[in-house]
């Protein structure tokens, strides 16, 4: 069976898809997602709720404790906007499990399978003794192994945001195809207090991390926002920055930082041709826009893989003849189109 001609808003979804995929010029006008990072699911789909579980280590010190539960508070208004559901493990008065328990049985309690994404935000104090990187808990710390152990059997969109010291051994433990991990660091041994873990909340749901305007803030978007005010931070204070932050979201364990970034679009590549960090993240929504809230997880998801495959080709043009190319690229263009047609189609997905 052919595919079937387009009209109207579907060819003109095409032709920007084409000149932003083609021309690194335009944006698109649409959320990119991955099918391993859906955002926000349909109202009315079941376990449609995104989840974010804030876990707050031991503080140290008085002042270290009302910051940290400041950007917790951030994280908790932000679930307020959105709808999504807010835990907080490490600021009520310790019970008879400890805190190490309590993250294992939280997050046993979140593994059930969903396409709504669980967010598992880290505040406080790290460490890393150049063999074992932990995160410092009331009582017993958190090694990354055995977080990676207690995260294996999560079956749905993951991001990991660990916005502590000495955070960033924690990315390569992690990092698996499907997730999207950040740390505050780039090196284990990057152990000063960091502040990156209140930019990111500060602008998670905030507008004017909005880079390409697309009427929602990703999480990538909210990645480089916190970068650049940590660095403009430590700018103006004429000091060395001691943090330097890191994204994976291809599950190669490598990370990439800010600066390799030009807008939301990734232009620096790893050694040895690895694949680039960037495009899944930028596909996760906290809070996601109304019109993208309202399609179908179905839709959604079968949108995402289509979108995934448009930038894995972009990536590998170099590979193919300007015909061979265009021939892959303009079918799964047309189905994306198909898509947003149907969707935008009164009546349609009522049906």
């Amino acid at each position: 069976m052919g595919i079937a001609p387009l009209e109207g808003d579907a060819v003109k979804i095409v032709a920007v898809l084409l000149v932003g995929l083609v021309g690194w010029a335009v944006p698109t006008t649409r959320p990119l997602c991955a099918a391993e990072m859906v955002g926000t699911a349909h109202p009315t789909a079941p376990k449609s709720k995104q989840a974010v579980i804030v876990i707050v280590g031991a503080p140290g010190t008085p002042e270290y404790a009302a910051q940290f539960a400041a950007w917790a508070k951030l994280w908790e208004q932000a679930c307020a906007k959105s709808g999504a559901t807010f835990t907080t493990i490490g600021l009520d008065e310790p019970g008879n499990a400890s805190d190490l328990t309590r993250v294992q049985q939280i997050l046993t309690s979140h593994s059930e399978e969903t396409v709504a994404a669980l967010w598992l935000v880290l505040i406080g104090h790290g460490t890393f003794d150049g063999r074992t990187p932990k995160f410092n808990l009331r009582g017993s710390d958190l090694s990354a192994k055995d977080l990676a152990e207690w995260l294996q059997p999560v079956h749905r969109p993951l991001a990991v945001i660990d916005a502590t010291s000495s955070s960033a051994p924690f990315l390569k433990e992690l990092s698996t195809p499907g997730r999207i991990i950040v740390t505050a660091t780039k090196s284990g041994f990057e152990q000063n207090y960091a502040r990156f873990g209140q930019y990111f909340a500060e602008a998670i749901v905030d507008p004017k991390a909005d880079l390409d305007k697309d009427g929602q803030t990703s999480l990538l978007e909210a990645f480089l926002s916190a970068s650049h005010t940590v660095a403009q931070f430590y700018a103006a204070a004429g000091r060395l920055a001691t943090e330097h932050a890191l994204l994976d979201d291809n599950g190669d364990g490598l990370g990439t930082p800010a600066e390799w970034f030009r807008g939301i679009r990734p232009v620096q590549k790893a050694q040895d041709g690895a694949s680039l960090d960037g495009y899944r993240a930028h596909q996760l929504h906290l809070l996601s826009s109304a019109s993208e809230a309202a399609m179908p997880a179905e839709m959604r998801a079968k949108r995402d893989q289509l979108e995934l495959q448009v930038m894995e080709l972009r990536d590998s043009r170099a590979k193919y003849s300007e015909e061979e190319y265009f021939s892959q690229l303009e079918p799964l263009l047309r189905e994306i189109a198909q898509i947003y047609e149907q969707v935008d189609k009164p009546g349609s997905l009522n049906k």
